[in-house]
């Protein structure tokens, strides 16, 4: 196995491991809202702490419903991740260009010009 596959490899264990932890260990469970957002749960805290306060801003938009406040994050999740795997797509083939163009400029033979 390569050293960039060790890697990989202990990288998607440390990312599953995140992910699974805090469900079998049971994190949250004394909460009413255990998966609620960070948004949430600031506001939770901050009304604890000062019962009187009030937002200096009010959101743009307001979604009708949970559901598609959800939606809504979940496109925003697809769009981020579809930016990234075009981004690394993309280094990828410059990569894989440069690589195929130094092999041809190494080999220096007329058949190796013919498979561009």
């Amino acid at each position: 196995m390569s050293r960039n596959a060790k890697i990989n490899t202990l990288l998607l264990a440390l990312v599953a491991a995140l992910a699974v932890l805090p469900l079998a260990l049971g994190l949250g469970d004394h909460k009413e809202e255990p998966f609620a957002g960070a948004d949430a749960e600031a506001e939770t805290a901050i009304t604890e702490i000062e019962p009187d306060y009030e937002p200096w801003f009010s959101p743009l938009y307001e979604p009708p419903s949970g559901e598609i406040e959800s939606a809504l994050f979940a496109l925003q999740a697809a769009l981020g991740a579809g930016v990234l795997a075009y981004y690394f797509g993309v280094r990828r083939g410059r990569r894989q260009g440069e690589e195929r163009a130094a092999a041809r400029a190494g080999s220096g033979s007329p058949a190796a010009d013919a498979d561009a």
